[in-house]
């Protein structure tokens, strides 16, 4: 009969869109763990935070149901690990607290741990983290990201707290099928950075010596919905209204500020303060024409009935759409506001031509700082759904051949290489 496993490290891969948890002993890891109940994969604790008005807390796929059964009332919170270099961000109010992003995601590593001590009959407080190559920002941002997190973690009741680069953690998840050494590059595709290391491999084995180089950009999935967001969504929403203010001569267009917000996963819930509020009340008085009052009326019921969640949503599932099809229609259907609007694959990638051309200069910087070649490179693994953008698929498979690639498990392949690393640590 084999033995229970009792680990004595968690791993966790603290994701912007996603999260996950396995687990280690000095002899053995596990897989990620069931965290969440209601998802349609239980493994993946999707990242985000509800508090309700009486600041009761939930997260993951309950965190979404409790949104909707509150009438949509409440603070829904997601991508908080963008935040985590930013000074701007110190915090949020929620009812009458305001917390601090260390206290938010300090909140949400908690419940995981709670999750998994449940889940193994233990209590554990040690944690290695996955961390990106690196965060938005210079050096003095990104050490900031790593204190606050370490901060979130202790707030979460670990003792000891690790870090690992997500891409060297899916590194110790490549198999090699000979064993020789091999220069590999991974390619990790998050929602919130795209991170790329080059490793010398031998066989299975993987130590600190053998990272050629480490790159990154915060620049991924979300940017991308954001793109498509701005140049094929956001007019519904009165990106392009005209107004003019009364006694006012001058025809104005919405501030580029608000539109910025409105495009960004992250930054929407913003336009919730009183004074944004109002003021795109006033625009909508003050508009030019029937179409644009539509508009706004548009925008109004999206701020205000709080449905910034469910029209990413909408768009991200457009957006992996076009991944398989030149032409797809990007539906959003709710009371008042029915939008139906066919986009090509050719229109996104034109819209996030930018962001996808600083992702491709991060990954050849990250080569040409390894001292390799493209043609030195034996294999190229990518992890992340972004992976499967054609223009990024197609600069991949320019650099290194088709041959070369392989695609590792989209959620999973990370949260298993940080295991096998947290295995190390416990030995």
């Amino acid at each position: 009969m084999t033995a229970p496993f009792t680990p004595s490290i968690y791993a966790i891969d603290f994701g912007t869109s996603n999260s996950l948890l396995a687990a280690a002993s000095a002899d053995a890891t596990c897989p990620p763990i069931p965290l969440d109940d209601d998802a349609s994969d239980p493994t993946i604790l999707r990242s985000v935070l509800f508090f309700d008005s009486e600041n009761r807390f939930s997260c993951g796929a309950r965190a979404i149901s409790d949104f909707v059964a509150h009438g949509m009332q409440g603070r829904l919170i997601r991508s908080t690990k963008k935040y985590l270099p930013d000074r701007s961000f110190s915090g949020t109010q929620v009812g009458t607290r305001t917390l601090t992003i260390e206290e938010l995601i300090g909140r949400f590593l908690r419940t995981m741990r709670e999750r998994a001590d449940r889940h193994f009959g233990v209590t554990v407080d040690r944690v290695l983290l996955g961390r990106p190559a690196r965060f938005a920002g210079g050096p003095n941002e990104d050490a900031l990201a790593e204190e606050r997190l370490t901060r979130a973690a202790k707030i979460a009741g670990f003792r000891e707290v690790s870090f690992c680069p997500e891409p060297v953690a899916a590194a110790h998840d490549v198999h090699l099928e000979e064993d020789r050494p091999s220069r590999i590059l991974i390619a990790d595709f998050g929602g919130g950075t795209s991170d790329f290391t080059v490793v010398r491999m031998h066989g299975h084995t993987l130590d600190p010596s053998g990272v050629l180089a480490l790159g990154g950009v915060s620049i991924a999935g979300d940017a991308l919905d954001g793109s498509l967001m701005r140049h094929k969504i956001s007019h519904h929403f009165g990106a392009d209204v005209t107004y003019r203010v009364p006694l006012g001569a001058n025809v104005l267009t919405m501030p580029r500020p608000i539109v910025e917000k409105l495009c960004s996963p992250a930054d929407m819930t913003t336009l919730q303060h009183r004074d944004v509020l109002n003021f795109l009340r006033d625009v909508k008085a003050w508009s030019l024409g029937g179409a644009d009052r539509q508009r706004m009326d548009n925008l109004l019921c999206l701020v205000e009935d709080a449905l910034a969640f469910r029209v990413f949503e909408a768009i991200e599932r457009t957006k992996r759409e076009l991944s398989d099809k030149a032409t797809t229609t990007f539906r959003f259907d709710y009371p008042t506001v029915e939008l139906h609007e066919e986009v090509t694959r050719g229109e996104f990638e034109a819209g996030a031509a930018r962001a996808i051309d600083t992702i491709v200069q991060s990954l050849d910087q990250t080569v040409a700082a390894s001292g390799v070649s493209f043609a030195d490179i034996d294999m190229v693994c990518c992890t992340g759904g972004t992976a499967r953008v054609p223009r990024i698929a197609a600069a991949l498979e320019e650099r290194f051949g088709p041959g070369k690639m392989h695609n590792l498990r989209s959620f999973h392949s990370v949260v298993q290489g940080l295991a096998e690393r947290a295995r190390q640590l416990a030995a």
